[in-house]
């Protein structure tokens, strides 16, 4: 069995996970990990499956291509030396904020947990606009190096968070994980 990696894109409705969950199975492919969002009306699905050896890249986008859901866009790649390299230990965080909606947030935030070498595994982002601090907000899971300084990271993220207009919150997954 080998991996492959799927993206798959196009105006939400319903029944497209069950075609491209259906279209794997009758390959006799197996899924092993989905994340599935809806932004703006419009389908996003990240999947990953273990397929037979004689299944290609290209004959399963062919497959996929021929369906009744054609309009999809669906794009396959091989996953190559998947967890070979070794990770260097990190600690779970979720950083949240909301304020008032405006250019520059995601960018300013990133920036940061990127300069402190954070690795964001998953973001949830929800802007509705207008001023109103609840109208809009981040939800950042970060993996961070044991060796990063969390004082030094806690206070640039705040301090950017101030110069945004923005409100944080900066927990360890634990701690959040039990208060919510």
């Amino acid at each position: 069995m080998k991996r492959m990696i799927l993206s798959v894109i196009g105006y939400d409705r319903p029944g497209i996970v069950a075609f491209v969950a259906k279209t794997l199975a009758d390959l006799n492919c197996n899924i092993e990990n989905v994340s599935q969002t809806t932004l703006q009306g419009t389908f996003a699905g990240i999947f990953t499956a273990a397929c037979p050896d004689e299944v290609t890249c290209e004959a399963l986008e062919a497959v996929f291509a021929a369906g009744k859901n054609n309009e999809l866009k669906i794009h396959i790649d091989p996953i190559i030396n998947a967890g070979s390299a070794a990770k260097a230990p990190t600690q779970h965080f979720v950083v949240t904020t909301k304020g008032p909606d405006a250019q520059g947030l995601v960018a300013g935030i990133t920036k940061v947990l990127a300069e402190h070498k954070a690795n964001i595994s998953n973001l949830q982002a929800y802007f509705r606009g207008g001023t109103l601090a609840d109208d809009n907000g981040m939800i950042y899971q970060v993996e961070v190096p044991m060796d990063t300084d969390i004082v030094e990271l806690r206070q640039a993220l705040r301090d950017k968070a101030q110069e945004l207009g923005l409100e944080i919150s900066i927990q360890h997954n634990d701690i959040f994980m039990a208060v919510n």
